[in-house]
């Protein structure tokens, strides 16, 4: 099951045949066949291909959006206005006369029981129906409402990916509440930065977690951070590590165990859903931080859940009983995502703390033993992952897994080889990619296209997606700026706190007014997929030419010496030259040797201009808590400025690697 793969990676396969095509009885048989089908009759053209049906999604928005919400189900009064003030961006309005609650459409009634499955490492295992997910909702709303919360209050949860952060989240969401999240692994001053500005009234904390087998004491920072939130006006604490939770609870600052707190609505059986407008706030989410104090992201709860349900359904082929997971915390957008598929009658595959328990192996033991159809997880950690030696498609039964997701940064070509290697030969692996900022995905999977090596296989329905260049001219096959050219319902309400628009405006619209502006550098493929580079803002520039990071970890990270690598632009000598981090396999020294070995790959790979000025090793590479690098935070060590939110990366003590290096002052 160890042995090492890096004898026999996969081959690379010929460029121009994919990696693997839908048979055509799976391809007709996918809820996006079936959607393709009713748009031929609503629409009244043949879109004869998936361009056609996308071409068509966007050009006619006033029929594409009704059809998602009729096609999947939607619970709620749709109203007859479909888009007001279409050329408005931001400004166009989305239903305007609709009124629905998501979580009503989540706790829908269906033909599968099973609602929630839960693994806390291999330590904990729970289950949940859907009747059981019912009744715990209306109890946990009831006392919500009991104790004067309403609509557009706020609900914040500090919590790991347990069921009560489902609960309390379709709790708050059926009486209009506003949620928020926080994973427990933030420390208090994160906390603060995030639930400091949308001050909540209710606070949900656990009294610890697992991760890697340890036990994480939760109380010392909850102590803490209760006083410095005189919004709240009670915690309630959600008994993980310990059985009783009311002593433990007795001790902290307006704190009440969350069995206490809903033992007096223990006969609440229905619940009351109310009905609010399309953009009526649902969550408020938050940037990483890593440039300063968050930003608070405001999405509406009919946004999120017609752009969810398009997402699963069409481009993920989620069906009613299918078993879908995805590996994040509640700090994370993918956590979001992960629990709208409820709303499509899947049963929730949800686990908390480290991937790597077990030898790497216990999300493989998940799969197997709850027989998932659906894998998410980061492009980290298929990097991690096979560098590991464990071979989950000789190892386990996989014979229910489907389609496997991957985001968070982009999944290398080689990353490709090695899942149908090594997991699964007959998978739709879908490289997905959009972010916080729109709850969702611009481009993603689709069931009835090829899977294409190292390419994400093509654009969001809906989702006038293009590559531009700096002049604001559409391009192909070259590298350049990904936008959204025409409104989308999932755009976020506005930020918390910006009554104007002004910090919403700039985020997005500055740099191509009236065009949305996402950040990713990125190009469209002659087979109308797209490769992420990586972000714009950590675009290198040596000599005036644009190179994206994405394209040199690919080749380093190719080595079976390193782990994992990061790349800056150095400000020197009148221009930008490349340095290359690396954090490499316990007991590789780097020497030069491997120097000249990591160069030649770049090179040998890429252009000249790729070949970073330096390589220097470092023990480890900063990282937000979602798993992403940050670029621009060891940037600033380099030279010398203050990264101004340490709060906000998951370990903040590998920085001191990159600051006052000798080796760079020549």
């Amino acid at each position: 099951m160890n042995d090492s793969l890096h004898s026999d990676r996969a081959a690379p396969t010929d460029p121009a045949t994919p990696l693997w095509t839908p048979d055509p009885g799976r391809s007709t048989a996918t809820r996006m066949a079936a959607f393709a089908a009713r748009a031929r009759e609503i629409s009244g053209l043949t879109l004869d291909s998936y361009g056609d049906l996308h071409a068509w999604s966007i050009d006619a928005p006033e029929q594409f959006w009704p059809m998602v919400w009729d096609f999947c189900g939607v619970l709620g009064e749709r109203g007859e206005r479909v888009l007001v003030d279409p050329d408005r961006m931001p400004g166009a309005r989305w239903f305007p006369d609709a009124r629905l609650n998501f979580a009503e459409n989540l706790l829908r009634d269906c033909g599968n029981p099973e609602a929630l499955v839960f693994w806390g490492e291999d330590k904990v295992q729970r289950s949940l129906s859907r009747t059981e997910l019912r009744r715990q909702v209306a109890q946990f709303a009831a006392a919500l409402k009991a104790m004067g919360i309403g609509p557009g209050d706020r609900v914040a949860a500090y919590l790991p990916n347990l069921p009560e952060t489902i609960i309390a989240m379709l709790a708050a969401a059926s009486i209009g509440a506003v949620f928020t999240s926080a994973s427990p692994d933030f420390g208090v001053q994160g906390v603060l930065d995030r639930f400091g500005q949308t001050e909540p009234k209710v606070l949900i904390a656990c009294d610890g977690y697992w991760y890697n087998g340890k036990a994480v004491d939760m109380r010392p920072k909850l102590v803490e951070l209760a006083p410095q939130l005189p919004s709240v006006q009670r915690l309630i604490l959600v008994p993980y590590l310990h059985a009783d939770a009311d002593a433990l609870a007795a001790d902290l600052p307006k704190g009440i165990s969350w069995t206490r707190f809903v033992a007096p609505h223990a006969a609440a059986t229905g619940i009351k859903f109310v009905p609010l407008t399309f953009d009526h706030p649902l969550y408020i989410m938050y940037s990483s931080g890593t440039t300063g104090v968050p930003k608070c992201i405001v999405h509406g709860a009919g946004g999120t859940l017609l752009q969810h349900l398009k997402e699963h359904q069409l481009h993920t082929d989620v069906r009613e009983g299918d078993r879908l997971f995805y590996f994040t915390t509640c700090g994370w957008m993918m956590w979001n995502w992960l629990v709208s598929g409820l709303a499509s009658g899947a049963t929730l595959l949800l686990y908390d703390g480290s991937p790597f328990v077990a030898g790497g192996r216990i999300l493989w033991d998940l799969a197997e033993t709850e027989r998932m159809t659906h894998f998410g997880t980061s492009a980290k950690y298929l990097d991690a992952l096979i560098k590991t030696g464990l071979r989950p498609g000789k190892a386990y039964d996989l014979g229910a897994l489907r389609v496997m997701t991957s985001t968070g940064s982009p999944l290398a070509p080689e990353r490709f080889d090695d899942v149908y290697a090594h997991i699964k030969s007959d998978l739709q692996l879908a490289s997905i990619s959009g972010g916080t900022d729109i709850i969702s995905c611009f481009v993603l999977g689709n069931p009835t296209l090829p899977v294409w090596r190292g390419e994400i296989q093509c654009k969001g329905l809906g989702l006038a997606v293009e590559v531009w260049d700096d002049a604001g001219r559409s391009i192909r096959g070259q590298k350049g700026e990904l936008v959204c050219t025409r409104p989308f319902p999932s755009m976020p309400v506005g930020f918390w706190n910006d009554p104007h628009g002004k910090k919403y405006r700039a985020a997005y619209f500055e740099r191509f007014p009236g065009v949305w502006h996402h950040g990713d550098f990125c190009e469209v493929t002659e087979h109308e997929g797209l490769i992420i580079h990586g972000r714009s803002d950590a675009t290198l520039n040596p000599g005036g030419v644009r190179i994206g990071t994405a394209e040199i970890y690919r080749q380093v990270e190719k080595l079976p010496e390193v782990v994992e690598s990061i790349v800056i632009g150095q400000d020197w000598e009148g221009d930008v030259r490349l340095v290359l981090f690396v954090k490499l396999q316990d007991g590789v020294d780097l020497d030069d040797e491997l120097i000249a070995r990591i160069k030649r790959t770049i090179r040998d790979n890429t252009t000249p201009r790729h070949v970073p000025a330096k390589v220097l090793q470092v023990t480890d590479i900063p990282r937000t808590k979602s798993g992403k690098i940050v670029e621009l935070a060891v940037r600033n060590v380099v030279q010398g400025q203050p990264v101004k939110n340490i709060e906000a990366l998951a370990n903040p003590e590998a920085l001191a690697s990159f600051a006052d290096r000798n080796e760079l002052r020549d």
